[in-house]
């Protein structure tokens, strides 16, 4: 998923002092994405790290000050590298040209792509989401990550109004609740399964079916 060649470092010698440690600590965000994914936050050491980008432990230190601030440069990188590919998707002639009730139907439905073909980025997501509320991050640092989580609402709702107008989706009144509930429900369901059994209760094994009776009941709901 991440594409380290767009941080590849031929030459340090025409960059000035500040631009190099810009470029650096770039490459240490996207190595230490990496390793994240491969081996989730906690297990990675910032040694890890320096091994994998190539630069000294000293200097991480120097330019980041702790693993929290890296862990949040890299989870907000892995973000946006998601978010341009779902762009492509919800931007594209062929997402628009669909009735209203399927363009919201595709955007809940995104979350079953995201569990079944992504589960090492939501482990990443889940671990440092504990990570902010054990240690802390920096107010910045934290903007920045804000910033880069998807917000999908300006897309439900030009998907909304065009069912609307196309007749496929009724009124319900605060689209703004209808957004925060289904990300709410299928986020936390996600989460849910990826965090693995707990009970003996627990069954995981139709996640990916729970996930769309979920997605299905409410388009029911929306729909004209």
């Amino acid at each position: 998923m991440v594409n380290e060649n767009i941080y590849k470092i031929s030459s340090y010698d025409d960059l000035s002092r500040d631009a190099l440690k810009v470029k650096r600590m770039e490459r240490a965000t996207v190595c230490a994405a990496q390793l994240f994914l491969e081996h989730g936050i906690e297990d990675v050491k910032m040694t890890d790290i320096a091994e994998r980008s190539g630069i000294g432990v000293a200097s991480l230190y120097r330019y980041f000050g702790t693993k929290t601030a890296i862990a949040a440069s890299a989870v907000t990188f892995l973000w946006d590298d998601l978010h341009s590919l779902f762009a492509d998707v919800f931007d594209s002639d062929t997402f628009k040209a669909q009735s209203g009730l399927k363009q919201m139907q595709d955007l809940m439905r995104m979350y079953i792509v995201l569990y079944t073909a992504h589960k090492d980025l939501l482990r990443v997501i889940e671990e440092f989401d504990r990570m902010i509320v054990t240690e802390g991050v920096s107010d910045d640092a934290m903007r920045r990550y804000e910033k880069s989580v998807i917000d999908f609402e300006p897309v439900l709702r030009r998907a909304y109004e065009a069912g609307l107008e196309d007749g496929t989706v009724r009124d319900i009144g605060c689209i703004d609740l209808l957004y925060q509930t289904l990300g709410h429900a299928l986020n936390t369901m996600c989460m849910k399964f990826i965090g693995g059994e707990i009970l003996p209760s627990d069954d995981f094994s139709h996640a990916e079916q729970e996930l769309e009776l979920l997605i299905e009941m409410a388009v029911n709901y929306i729909k004209a």
